[in-house]
């Protein structure tokens, strides 16, 4: 690992010399998502918003000189950690990745930042890990995230249960440090607001039968059950053996359960409960929404925004330092995404790159009201939406 510093180092020093006669004609961002495992189903969305981005830029031939962005696909798989280590080691170590746009789900996250990018110096932007314990871990200014903590959901979970009239919950969560971070933050909030957690329970991913959970998550009682875990895999399973059994008829869906796979398997016997994502309903997000739909993909679907504006940071900054070496232009991302400078939304990057490199100032607003606060995390605001007719309907914004 040391001989690799040493070599990266050597390397940015030449590259540094070289900018100067010109920038190099590459910049290679990675995407690390799981295209495998219990979020899959969100993954082509929100790989195709960072494409986009990149796309966007390139044909833009305005960063650094004409620079082409090129993806490096990987997949984190959400919960191997092996996996995920293999993959960003490779991309960082072999294909010379300039950034990488991920991880997603937090535990993976955490191990590439520690085990990876922390020894190599390289910025990671994640679009969804959402663990508040991310937003304390040592990162020496390498890792941002383009949606807001866990810790924030909490506290929209429990106004939404407080506004209806739900004062006592059953709560189950996926055993990793994703699930356990938000039912914590979760806990938390909504006790301190005079609500009630009769029971907080882990379950694991991948088994075949949720029954035991689900029975003394019933025992336990609850005028309704919050399930803190993931769409395409345990998640499910737990929601399926409570309809099944008839433990519970209503379910709060937090980021992790909230997207199209969920309701295709469960139909209108879904109907009724309802959750939160993170989300905007500005002009940013609009606009991206009509630029995936023209690019065949849903630019609303759960973290595909976040994902736009994560790639889209990458690139900008690089434009405000005149370098894709991560020690360069790291600095500049919290500058770029910030007031003061002139608002940017999707579809305006080649405008702001042609700004900065005339030296001026941009504030990057994007398709999630982009505003990078404390630990590098975006401030965030909230989808509301409910589960009616067997599709997710948007019924507000915190």
């Amino acid at each position: 690992m040391k001989k690799f510093l040493l070599a990266a180092s050597a390397t940015a020093l030449m590259s540094g010399a070289a900018y100067a006669d010109g920038h190099a004609n590459e910049v290679k961002l990675g995407i690390i998502l799981g295209y495998t495992g219990p979020i899959e189903s969100l993954v082509p969305s929100m790989a195709g918003a960072a494409k986009l981005a990149m796309t966007e830029v390139t044909e833009s031939g305005a960063l650094l000189d004409g620079a082409t962005v090129t993806p490096v696909e990987g997949d984190s798989t959400c919960v191997d950690n092996a996996a995920a280590l293999a993959v960003a080691e490779r991309q960082v170590t072999a294909e010379g990745v300039n950034g990488i746009v991920g991880g997603d789900c937090s535990g993976v996250t955490g191990a590439i930042l520690a085990n990876v990018a922390l020894p190599n110096g390289m910025v990671m932007i994640s679009p969804s890990a959402t663990s508040p314990a991310l937003s304390t871990v040592e990162d020496n200014d390498l890792f941002f995230r383009t949606a807001p903590s866990d810790a924030r959901e909490g506290e929209v979970m429990t106004e939404i249960l407080m506004d209806r009239g739900f004062k006592s919950v059953a709560l189950t969560y996926t055993n990793n440090d994703y699930g356990k971070g938000l039912a914590d933050a979760f806990q938390s909030s909504f006790e301190a607001a005079g609500g009630e957690v009769t029971l907080s329970a882990a379950h694991e991913d991948g088994k075949a039968d949720y029954s035991a959970e689900v029975g003394a998550l019933a025992s336990a009682g609850g005028d309704i059950l919050v399930v803190a875990g993931y769409l395409d895999q345990g998640g499910l399973g737990v929601i399926r053996a409570a309809l099944d059994s008839g433990a519970f008829e209503q379910f709060v869906l937090p980021g992790g359960m909230v997207g199209d796979s969920i309701t295709a398997a469960l139909g209108t016997d879904l109907d009724g409960s309802f959750g939160q994502i993170a989300g905007s309903d500005s002009e940013g997000a609009q606009i991206l929404a009509k630029m995936a739909e023209e690019a065949g993909f849903d630019g609303t679907s759960a973290y595909a925004p976040e994902s736009y504006d994560a790639a889209a940071l990458f690139m900008l900054a690089m434009q405000a330092a005149g370098s894709k070496e991560p020690g360069d232009y790291g600095p500049k991302i919290l500058e770029v995404a910030n007031a003061p400078g002139e608002k940017i939304n999707p579809g305006e990057l080649a405008k702001a790159l042609e700004i900065l490199k005339e030296g001026g100032e941009i504030d990057y607003v994007g398709a999630t009201d982009v505003e990078l606060i404390g630990p590098g995390e975006n401030a965030g605001s909230y989808r509301e939406v409910d589960v009616k007719g067997g599709a997710f309907e948007t019924t507000g914004y915190r």
